[in-house]
């Protein structure tokens, strides 16, 4: 069994993740937006850490209208553009299209539903370092690994047939519990992403120095309590693993950071306040998140005004 694929958001995820699967021969069909017509000419080019390559003729589209109906369709879009998915999704669906949130943050899955109740929906969690850094021009810095959730797929076959195809393109790949997974992913995105913000660095400056290395391991820890409460089971030692990770990781500003550069709308709704709201229904405050919450929102409306 071949699976159609789409990408909506072809950028530094989209884009990476769907030219490693186009590259191993899988049929991908690409949504550009500003870069379409680069695209259409030049091709993707991938610069990676583990090996560059460019896709000379690549199946691009500017309109999800104009684009087939896919067995499997990958959501890469920052959360802030969710909204657009109403418009942008139907075209490539048929009844059993299985939907891959590869996004950060928590309830992105149970929103999608709510707009889509038929809908088979997983979410996708990418532990990479990525960047778009210009027109049909992906640079993955480091990592790469792709975890893999059903939300409420009917049809879990799909799934493994997903996890093979990126395996077969040369991505770790793992199929696992998401509410659990969402949480897991928290614990860095969420010190990471807000405090590269409010202190306009790298992640790389912030594990240097004795002050921002504890507030970080103490926010990672405040996550993991959270999660547990909500029943989760994660070991208090994860946060030492995602430390040590970052420390040997190459400097890097997330996706947060860039937004912030770029003056554009922060994912603070996913990223943070659906995680405190989670949490505050199970009895927990997460008291250092919700002041680098605050801290991000006041920082956005400075430049969204």
């Amino acid at each position: 069994m071949s699976l159609k694929y789409g990408v909506i958001g072809s950028g530094a995820i989209g884009g990476y993740y769907g030219g490693m699967l186009a590259r191993s021969g899988e049929e991908v069909h690409f949504l550009f937006h500003s870069d379409y017509d680069y695209v259409k000419k030049h091709g993707l080019k991938i610069d990676s850490v583990n090996g560059n390559f460019k896709l000379p003729s690549v199946l691009a589209y500017n309109k999800s209208s104009d684009m087939p109906k896919c067995d499997v369709v990958f959501v890469c879009l920052k959360s802030t553009n969710n909204k657009l998915l109403k418009e942008l999704l139907p075209p490539l669906l048929h009844q059993d299209t299985v939907v891959i949130l590869i996004q950060n943050g928590f309830g992105l899955e149970a929103d999608l539903q709510k707009d889509f109740p038929n809908l088979n929906i997983a979410g996708g969690l990418a532990f990479i370092c990525s960047n778009k850094t210009g027109d049909g021009h992906i640079t993955h810095l480091d990592y790469g690994k792709l975890n893999i959730g059903s939300y409420s797929c009917t049809d879990t076959n799909i799934l493994e047939k997903v996890h093979s195809d990126f395996r077969q393109a040369d991505i770790e790949t793992h199929i696992v519990e998401l509410y659990s997974a969402r949480w897991m992913k928290l614990v860095w995105n969420i010190p990471f992403n807000g405090m590269t913000v409010v202190l306009n660095t790298t992640t790389d400056k912030l594990m240097t120095n004795i002050n921002t290395d504890l507030l970080i391991n103490q926010m990672m820890l405040e996550v993991i309590q959270a999660a547990n409460r909500a029943g989760c089971s994660i070991s208090e030692s994860y946060a030492d693993e995602m430390m040590d990770m970052t420390r040997k990781m190459t400097p890097y500003s997330p996706s947060m950071k860039l937004d912030f550069d770029s003056h554009r709308q922060l994912e603070i709704d996913y990223i943070y306040s659906r995680p405190i709201e989670e949490a505050a229904k199970n009895g927990y405050d997460m008291k250092y998140v919700s002041m680098l919450e605050k801290q991000l929102r006041f920082i956005e409306a400075q430049y969204l005004k």
